[in-house]
């Protein structure tokens, strides 16, 4: 198997996840940044990792999973909202519309720290956005428990 490791990180929070992944995997594999404009086409698996901006995965994301095509995917992805939040749901839906027609193995969502300007510019809107409220529980995050749930969560996968 070859695997594909690619994310978005704004502050570093999924970039966590993504580094803890691609140690969790045993196989040849590549780990590159959204940003890098990578190319899915000669990999049996991927991995997207992804911020969530406005409830959806962020723009770059959402330009990149389209092209995955039918592969196996896991998901992940960071939040400043709650854990099991609707906020963090919804996102992870568009998400899975987005990669369509391939076959998601599992997602796993977290909470992460949100950059103190971010949340400056969100107290001032109206109305506020829905996750601001649970944005203070999110600071330190991803910790090693969120990344140790992860890799566990990775690891009870069966890929061929």
């Amino acid at each position: 198997m070859k695997a594909l490791v690619v994310y978005s990180s704004k502050t570093g929070n999924t970039k966590k996840l993504a580094d803890a992944l691609f140690g969790a995997l045993q196989c040849e594999k590549d780990l590159v940044a959204i940003a890098d404009n990578p190319n899915p086409a000669g990999y049996d698996f991927v991995a997207v990792g992804f911020w969530v901006q406005g409830g959806e995965p962020d723009t770059a994301t959402q330009a990149f999973l389209p092209r995955i095509g039918e592969k196996e995917v896991f998901l992940f992805a960071t939040h400043g909202s709650a854990k099991n939040s609707d906020h963090a749901h919804k996102a992870m839906r568009k998400a899975k519309e987005l990669v369509a027609p391939a076959r998601i193995t599992a997602v796993y969502e977290c909470p992460g720290q949100v950059n103190e300007k971010v949340l400056e510019a969100a107290a001032k809107k109206d109305p506020q956005p829905p996750w601001l409220a649970d944005a203070p529980a999110a600071n330190g995050h991803p910790d090693q428990e969120d990344i140790r749930e992860l890799v566990h969560l990775f690891n009870e996968l069966s890929l061929p």
